[in-house]
């Protein structure tokens, strides 16, 4: 089960900076392939992360309906080692993630697909649902491009509303664009907190110094994890049933966000 709330990108290109990335602490630590490379060192960098991935590293590939994409397929078809997770951009279908399935067979790891467009908005549901899928990755910044508009909270509420929606209903995390502005912490901060709230799971990063601020984030409180605690016990004692606890009534609804609390408490020890 995907429990990360943060993922910090590295460049597929830049393997000196690899095990700074890996050092940084992030719940998942991604070497990029797609945005962060460009076209004539992709096949350097594809070599470098490929040595890279026993590491403990994940992987963002190139677009599966691309040839850069097709040639990572191709390489890590032949490789002995897989990335810890494969991220697969610009999703639009879930044909798209059957590709990775296809040329992978049964060493497949867990696939997250990002939705940057609005056909890939428009699928997400299937998409979300396919096989192999453990979390959903929000691709903000080409999604606010495909739109004409500032990659900004406003203008994309509605497609992040609608992806919540969506990942609900396939019972896999949804995690949210990259912040880009590297010197605002407050500013992450905020949208950090607004995303949380919105229903999303994590956030991704591009710069080590964003790390600590998204974990805190996304990372249940300590008071918020007693209270989970203590709430389940409580239900336990009551045999499972409706309970009055702290003058609040306790039924399954709540019993699933407190257990949802602790789960990713766990995970976010183990992550």
């Amino acid at each position: 089960m995907f429990a990360a709330n943060s993922l910090l990108f590295v460049p597929g290109s830049r393997p000196d900076r690899y095990a700074k990335a890996l050092a940084a602490g992030a719940g998942l630590t991604v070497i990029d392939l797609e945005d962060a490379v460009a076209e004539g060192d992709k096949a350097d960098a594809r070599q470098s992360a490929l040595e890279a991935v026993g590491k403990g590293f994940a992987m963002r590939i190139n677009g599966v309906l691309t040839d850069a994409g097709k040639a990572d397929l191709a390489a890590l078809a032949k490789a002995d080692r897989m990335p810890r997770t494969l991220l697969v951009p610009m999703v639009e279908s879930a044909d798209e993630i059957a590709k990775v399935h296809r040329a992978l067979g049964t060493k497949c790891p867990d696939l997250i697909p990002l939705i940057e467009t609005p056909r890939g908005l428009r699928h997400a549901l299937e998409i979300a649902s396919a096989d192999g899928v453990s979390a959903v990755f929000f691709g903000g910044g080409d999604f606010s491009a495909e739109l004409g508009v500032a990659l900004a909270w406003e203008p994309l509420l509605l497609a992040r509303q609608q992806l919540v929606l969506a990942c609900a209903e396939a019972g896999v995390p949804l995690i949210d664009v990259p912040f880009v502005h590297l010197d605002d912490e407050a500013g992450l901060r905020e949208e950090c907190e607004r995303a949380r709230a919105l229903g999303f799971a994590g956030k991704a990063a591009i710069h080590p110094s964003q790390v600590a601020v998204i974990e805190e984030v996304f990372t249940p409180s300590d008071d918020q994890r007693n209270e989970a605690v203590d709430a389940l016990q409580a239900y336990e004692d009551a045999g499972r049933q409706a309970v009055r606890h702290k003058g609040r009534m306790l039924e399954e609804p709540l019993v699933k966000h407190y257990r949802a609390v602790l789960a990713r408490c766990e995970g976010s020890i183990n992550a």
